[in-house]
């Protein structure tokens, strides 16, 4: 991009200057560790070029955004994860979201339904609408999703072990209501490898479990066209404390290893890439995010072009949504929590995030309220109507730091993949713990700068108060547990119990050969069969997983 003798001087420059200044100029690095100098120049990105490594926007490899007219054309989908106590209770507050301008619902399930357990089983005790709504039966689903038009709304799923049961819900209640699925549009998250390798929300040991993720994509592509059967999932990665790099490599890596599970059942790379969805953190670092999402999205389309095989320019393309950053939430000062979700959330859109949920925040102190989840959405809406940033495709591409700190996590990331290739795959690396420890040793680091005064949080080792006044928070009642257990209890005496029973020897006996069992599964809901009981006769027949590192 530049020629070598503009390149050579303005090198020697930079070096007079460093000379000049290197006293005054303290070391400085990343999240990720990845040095910062104070200043950048065309010489720190000499060896960029244009159509390998950026190209343009819609274009291979996709630096610069999945679509050629990003937000020009249309908005990012602004979603708010909601949901808690019981089914009617959530879908009052989908109705308040949707008429303050949410464009998309974003359910939250609560931890018994996480698990596959029903609210009245003993482990579900103190957790049945706590940090998410419950679901035992497809009646919870009629009233979560009353009165909104699933045909018209994109959903998004928070669900990873029983996603494929939750995700047969959904389309029963669609079936129920005369809608085709070649209708229903939305996302079921479907990553269990996150779940062993940084939440812990799994129910099933890894080959089972995988078979139910590569169920999900089939079904999907046969019946469901315009779902996403997956959401690759960073960010809780990310939580969990893996800095951007790995936020990164372990993210694609787990998804190297979807896509490898499908082509082994014998799906076409092309049938199920396009549908292929990721979920990135937005961390505080503002360049290092953006540098992170673009480095992702070049990552990826060299995956899956080079490795496999891919030959349709939408399977090479990663569309992701972004969450702000929940770990950064402080309970100290909590107001703070605005400035530091604009900050992320402007990340994710000069990073070109496809949609955006924004964090409330009081949510390190409790789930949101209505009017702290109103701020959050209208931080959107602020970013979207009145900053500009939408107004021009990547923005911050051809700044010298910006395209310096794209290629640093590129080549990062693509190193990690090549480890993890090397134990195997993602799965064997999980089962030897690689890169468990990995994060476990980043989030280690993280937590030392913030004790040691290194690394600066203010409201919490800066700038901190000694009195300081705590907002009303959102509590939930703790008679919505036995109203639920209620509700569950009468949606098992008016079914049918012996098409209850029928069904779910049906779904035994599928699961116990080689079947894709969304059919089943489906025709299970249908009776009103409970989470509990269909995951029960999935524990009998896959039996459960351990973690090595706890049994």
């Amino acid at each position: 991009m530049w020629d070598q003798d503009s390149l050579r001087r303005i090198k020697d420059a930079l070096d007079r200057w460093h000379e000049a200044h290197a006293a005054s100029l303290p070391a400085r690095a990343t999240d990720a560790r990845i040095p910062v100098e104070p200043v950048y120049t065309p010489a720190h990105v000499a060896d960029l070029d244009f159509e390998r490594d950026l190209g343009w926007p819609g274009q291979y490899p996709f630096t610069r955004g999945p679509y050629a007219t990003m937000y020009r054309g249309r908005l990012w989908t602004m979603r708010q994860y909601a949901g808690y106590g019981t089914p009617a209770e959530a879908n009052r507050r989908f109705h308040y979201l949707l008429e303050q301008g949410t464009t998309g619902l974003s359910v939250a399930f609560d931890l018994p339904t996480q698990m596959g357990y029903d609210s009245d089983h003993p482990l579900a005790e103190g957790e049945v609408g706590r940090v998410g709504v419950a679901i035992d039966t497809l009646a919870d689903m009629e009233t979560l999703f009353d009165g909104i038009p699933l045909d018209q709304v994109s959903t998004s799923m928070t669900i990873n072990a029983p996603a494929a049961v939750l995700l047969a819900m959904y389309v029963a209640l669609a079936q129920k209501r005369g809608i085709p699925p070649d209708k229903l549009a939305g996302t079921v998250q479907n990553d269990i490898l996150k779940e062993y390798l940084a939440r812990g929300t799994y129910i099933f040991p890894p080959g089972p479990s995988m078979r139910l993720v590569v169920d999900v994509f089939d079904y999907c592509h046969r019946h469901v066209p315009r779902w996403n059967p997956i959401s690759i999932s960073g960010y809780h990665i990310r939580e969990a404390g893996a800095d951007a790099v790995q936020e990164v490599a372990f993210t694609l890596a787990n998804g190297i290893a979807y896509a490898e599970a499908a082509v082994a059942r014998g799906l076409r790379v092309d049938d199920f890439a396009p549908r292929l969805s990721f979920f990135f953190n937005a961390h505080s670092n503002l360049l290092e995010e953006v540098a992170k999402y673009r480095a992702a999205r070049r990552l990826w389309a060299e995956i899956m072009r080079e490795r496999f095989g891919a030959e349709n320019p939408r399977s090479w393309v990663m569309r992701f949504h972004t969450q702000t950053a929940g770990s950064t939430l402080t309970a100290q000062q909590p107001e703070l929590n605005i400035v530091r979700v604009a900050y992320q959330a402007l990340s994710a859109v000069l990073g070109g995030t496809q949609s955006l949920h924004t964090n409330a925040y009081d949510e390190a102190l409790a789930l949101p309220t209505e009017a702290s989840g109103r701020i959050a959405l209208r931080t959107q809406q602020i970013l979207a109507h009145e900053t500009g940033v939408a107004d021009v495709i990547d923005p911050l591409g051809g700044s010298w730091y910006v395209e310096s700190m794209t290629r640093s996590i590129y080549r990062r990331a693509k190193d990690y993949i090549r480890r993890i290739d090397e134990l195997g795959g993602a799965v064997r690396a999980i089962e030897q713990r690689f890169m468990q420890r990995e994060i476990e040793d980043s989030a280690y680091r993280y937590q030392q700068q913030i004790e040691s005064g290194e690394k600066v949080v203010v409201g919490v080792n800066r700038c901190v108060l000694d009195d300081e006044p705590r907002p009303e928070l959102l509590r939930v009642d703790e008679a919505q547990e036995q109203a639920q257990i209620e509700r569950l209890h009468a949606a098992r005496r008016g079914r049918d119990a012996n098409a209850v029973k029928e069904a779910l020897d049906n779904l035994r006996v599928a699961a116990e050969g080689d079947e894709n069992l969304m059919p089943y599964l489906i025709d299970a809901v249908h009776t009103y069969a409970s989470i509990g009981e269909i995951c029960s006769v999935l524990r009998d027949v896959f039996g459960e997983h351990r973690d090595v590192s706890t049994a």
